[in-house]
């Protein structure tokens, strides 16, 4: 077995990256098949996600959006929508809104005779028509000539004034930790999250040195006896999980995992 430390790294190198590849290295994670990331990999994983429905890896990529409407009934009839998972600011008929790929998606599921919907999506669609795949309505995506939008790059979004820009300025982080701090922060809920998937990783694997990875717990000293009671636990727990995979699935066979178990 192998015992690691937790640990934390903000992945801003992202942001330089196109929605697709930012949306495959994090949705990799889950599968831990980040060794099939190459050059020409991130737009047929995106698209294969988006087409079968995996609208959590698609949180993963956020768009920006400038937009005027004409008409403050269109307006009117988006908030009436109650669009719960945008970050959005007003001013008179413009309209500063940021969201994931999967919120867009899924406006534009439920609503697509909206206006303001149609226009985003429209937009998001000219540049990346693999989001929309399995929700476009018949007929493809139009947007009303009376709505004026715009895609609102980065180096705009981090000029925002500090209040703006708390709202519309996302990072993604890379955690490390033990599967009962994963279990706390998920259930609260205050991010957009990808986890290492134990139902898919088989960790009998050679790319995962045929062991499971467990975090060094935060409240034993190494040489005391609570210690040596945990080690001895997860060494009897990874022998019962690699018996397991040899009749079972990982699902079936993660069952006897514990909280202890490194994700990320």
């Amino acid at each position: 077995m192998k015992i690691v430390p937790p640990s934390y790294e903000v992945l801003d190198h992202l942001d330089r990256q196109s929605l697709a590849v930012r949306i495959e290295l994090c949705g990799r994670i889950c599968y831990k098949s980040e060794d099939r990331i190459d050059q020409d990999s991130a737009v047929p994983f995106v698209s294969k996600m988006a087409e079968h429905g995996h609208n959590s890896v698609l949180e993963m990529g956020v768009v920006t959006l400038e937009m005027t409407c004409a008409d403050e009934e269109q307006i009117t009839d988006f908030f009436l929508l109650r669009p719960r998972y945008l970050h959005i600011d007003r001013e008179a008929n413009r309209l500063l809104i940021t969201g994931s790929i999967r919120s867009f998606r899924e406006l534009l599921l439920f609503h697509p005779e909206n206006a303001v919907v149609r226009a985003s999506c429209a937009l998001i669609n000219e540049r990346h028509p693999y989001f929309f795949k399995g929700v476009l309505p018949q007929g493809g995506l139009s947007s009303d000539p009376s709505i004026s939008i715009r895609k609102v790059e980065l180096d705009e979004v981090d000029q925002l004034p500090p209040q703006s820009l708390l709202k519309h300025r996302y990072i993604a982080v890379k955690f490390i930790v033990n599967r009962a701090v994963t279990h706390e922060i998920v259930r609260h809920r205050p991010c957009s999250f990808l986890q290492e998937s134990q139902r898919y990783c088989r960790y009998s694997e050679d790319k995962f040195g045929s062991e499971v990875s467990f975090i060094k717990p935060m409240f034993f000293a190494e040489d005391s006896s609570e210690y040596a009671l945990w080690e001895k636990a997860m060494i009897e727990t990874e022998q019962l999980y690699l018996k397991l995979l040899e009749t079972s699935t990982p699902q079936a066979a993660r069952t006897v995992l514990p909280n202890s178990c490194k994700t990320e």
